[in-house]
């Protein structure tokens, strides 16, 4: 009788488990095309642009006034109008020079990823706002990015619906 009692307490447990996994719903996403449809990121992309072009524009400039340094530089040393000493000084000057470009292309790589997360983030805050209201809406437990899962059906893709919500 109690193993009876243990066999049959076991399978109800294993009927609950069951239905508490069946229970669950699961959904998936594609970010990545959500993100690209929507028009604040296509701004953004644009500014973040803009930024890109006018800072190499900015260095590229500088690169090219050190470039015509240098060849005035070496013109005078051909013609000897500089001593050893003037040499070594204006070759200094030149590598000063050289390393405060290579400091503000540093620099202006770290202003166009700050400038990407400003710009960015709040974009996708509202995305993942968005999925998660959706998840809660539609009763998923799981909602997934399509670019990991290994299987999928396409009638659990709710990036339909938080398009819907954006």
């Amino acid at each position: 009788m109690k193993k009876f009692l243990k066999v049959g307490s076991l399978f109800i447990l294993m009927c609950f488990a069951a239905i508490n996994v069946q229970a669950q719903k699961f959904g998936y996403v594609n970010s990545q095309a959500i993100l690209a449809e929507m028009p604040e990121v296509k701004q953004a992309e644009a500014n973040l642009e803009a930024l890109q072009k006018q800072l190499q524009k900015k260095l590229q400039d500088g690169m090219n006034k050190l470039q015509q340094d240098y060849i005035a530089i070496q013109q005078k040393v051909e013609r000897g109008e500089l001593s050893p000493k003037q040499q070594e000084d204006e070759a200094k000057k030149l590598q000063d020079r050289q390393n405060q470009l290579a400091q503000e292309e540093q620099g202006m790589v770290q202003q166009i990823q700050e400038k990407r997360a400003k710009e960015l983030n709040p974009i996708l805050e509202k995305v993942n706002k968005a999925i998660a209201d959706v998840a809660k809406e539609n009763g998923f437990q799981f909602i997934f990015e399509q670019g990991v899962l290994l299987y999928f059906e396409e009638s659990q893709d709710v990036s339909a619906l938080v398009k819907a919500k954006l």
